[in-house]
């Protein structure tokens, strides 16, 4: 294979290393939790070699993704939230 680009041809740039994927903003929350829960997160945590927010962040997104309740009456509650939001911009503009 040659080093020497034709005409038509561009080298696209490879980085040897990949740079890492882009972090979510994340934020801090206060939670009380029984001593046994905190035990078995820190296990937990220490099993599947993450940190104990990164368990909490996971197990949260699981609930919420597998809860077919909790998706449809978020679901209306966000839609009920922006027609509010929509209709408090409405009179904000017409006063």
């Amino acid at each position: 294979m040659s080093d020497i680009l034709h005409k038509d041809e561009r080298r696209s740039p490879l980085s040897i290393l990949k740079s890492p994927p882009k972090q979510p903003k994340a934020v801090t929350i206060q939670a009380r939790v029984e001593e046994s829960v905190k035990t078995q997160l820190e296990l937990y945590a220490e099993f599947i070699d993450a940190s104990p927010s990164y368990v909490i962040t996971e197990a949260l997104k699981l609930l919420f993704r597998k809860d077919d309740d909790f998706r449809r009456w978020a679901d209306q509650h966000t839609n009920n939230h922006n027609k509010e939001k929509a209709k408090g911009d409405v009179l904000a503009k017409a006063v």
